[in-house]
């Protein structure tokens, strides 16, 4: 259980997510505007983005489509009647005045979503997910004396999946964070690259002294790029508060920015309200019917997802949960042992892939998109191995080479000659070599000291080269010294 002790007694940490997530669509909300990133600032404005005067939103089926698949991927309540709002504030990189979005009736109403961390499951609720437009950009470092606004992101379609208060620490919140992203990423409704902007997230975090039901004020960190920034900023927020209440003082509800460079959050502006915001329906939409058959043929086409993945993968290949829950945590991961298994061992694959793969993409760095294995060159390892080819050590070692030059398993075995010996005869002669050179050893096993049975296994491996077959070597070893 996470807590936080101050002087006066233990508190609790209060957390509500609000995740704003990029529709992955080639046009925006209300135009066809292209959303590709990294374009040349405002090259993919129309006037619809741009707010010119007489000019009609349309809404695009596609996003409408997408929201519908994410709150069926999410288990939620699929709203057949939702409409747009106006939510009217001054920024200058919103062009309108206002941002179209649905804060009346939501396209997706509740939902659960269950989460594992701090060692239990835990149920959250997730309150709604709305459609809504994007701002733009403003830039600030490019003039000492100007700010200047790019367009380019004006009008892409974004869901706020908005959760009740339900978490109660930093690991939850970013286990919570890590399902969405696996889930959204498997649906195809969001990228979920916090560092593009694809995924952002906004915390509202308070505290209370435990046994208390009461919600205390809350302040929303604004705009965290990463899960790891997640989980310092709401830890620092929550510490904060807690000072702030036994120095005798009250929190004032605000917005707050955290700066991951210092590690610290600090004041934005106050906390906004509802009616701060004016919200009205937006005049120029049409509320937005759905029928059932729509949904029930969006929920037809749902890819399976990680959690329905995980039972085959323990049912038809008999891996251990913790094995199924690596390797589906990222669609780009199931994908890869799926084609791996096309030729291979599931068991086998599952073993070298969170154990040999992973390991040393954690130590270089990088992701599995980056790494120049194949799953075909990776099965064809695998396959060297389940045929004695080479020996589960000395695959080791040819796998480091092919994680750095790519090269083929088969063609490093037969350049630098690390074939698996094989031979009976070619073994026994090492074996006997060993013997002869340690016959005190003999003795002392001979005498009761049957640990020294690995000592005889590693001369022979060593006089081998490592190359001869480990199975074979344990068993005319046992022959030979029960003689």
């Amino acid at each position: 259980m996470y807590k936080i002790t101050g002087n006066t007694g233990e508190w609790e940490v209060v957390i509500g997510l609000e995740v704003h997530a990029q529709v992955s669509s080639k046009a925006k909300l209300f135009s066809g505007s292209s959303t590709e990133f990294g374009a040349e600032s405002n090259t993919q404005v129309s006037f619809v983005d741009a707010a010119m005067p007489g000019m009609l939103p349309v809404l695009n089926k596609f996003c409408v489509e997408q929201a519908v698949k994410t709150g069926l991927g999410l288990n939620a309540k699929i709203n057949l009647v939702s409409a747009f709002d106006r939510k009217n504030y001054f920024y200058p990189d919103l062009p309108q005045g206002y941002q179209i979005s649905q804060f009346y009736h939501p396209i997706v109403g509740e939902g659960k979503i269950e989460i594992f961390a701090d060692g239990a499951n835990r149920e959250v609720r997730l309150e709604r997910i709305h459609l809504e437009q994007d701002a733009g950009k403003s830039i600030h470092d490019q003039s000492p004396d100007s700010s200047f606004v790019d367009l380019n992101r004006s009008g892409i379609a974004l869901m706020e999946i908005v959760l009740a208060p339900d978490m109660r620490s930093p690991k939850e919140a970013s286990e919570y964070l890590k399902k969405l992203r696996s889930i959204l990423r498997y649906l195809g409704t969001c990228d979920g690259d916090m560092e593009k902007g694809s995924m952002r997230c906004d915390a509202n975090v308070s505290v209370r002294k435990f046994g208390d039901n009461k919600l205390n004020n809350r302040c929303e960190l604004k705009n965290i790029n990463s899960m790891r920034n997640v989980m310092k900023a709401i830890e620092y927020e929550a510490i904060r508060q807690v000072e702030i209440y036994e120095s005798g003082g009250s929190v004032t509800q605000e917005t707050r920015l955290y700066d991951a460079d210092v590690g610290e959050t600090r004041s934005m502006r106050s906390k906004e309200d509802a009616r701060d915001y004016r919200y009205f329906p937006d005049p120029d939409l049409m509320p937005l019917i759905l029928t059932e058959e729509y949904i029930q043929n969006i929920k037809d086409n749902l890819p399976e997802l990680p959690a329905q993945k995980q039972e085959r993968y323990i049912k038809d290949f008999n891996l251990s949960s913790y094995d199924a829950e690596i390797l589906t945590s990222e669609k780009e991961t199931s994908l890869y042992f799926e084609e791996v298994i096309k030729d291979a061992d599931p068991k086998m694959a599952a073993n070298w892939i969170s154990a040999e793969l992973f390991g040393r993409l954690n130590k270089a760095g990088i992701g599995l998109n980056e790494c120049i294995i194949t799953p075909k060159k990776f099965s064809g390892l695998l396959k060297l191995i389940s045929e004695n080819v080479i020996s589960g050590k000395i695959a080791k070692d040819v796998f480091d080479i092919m994680f750095e030059t790519g090269q083929e398993a088969e063609e490093i075995v037969k350049e630098k000659g690390l074939q698996q010996v094989t031979d009976t005869g070619a073994i026994e002669s090492i074996i006997d070599q060993v013997l002869v050179d340690n016959p005190d050893k003999i003795a002392e096993y001979k005498s009761g000291k049957e640990r020294l049975f690995g000592f005889f296994v590693g001369q022979v491996m060593k006089l081998s080269a490592g190359k001869a077959n480990p199975a074979m070597v344990n068993d005319l070893l046992t022959s030979k010294l029960n003689k």
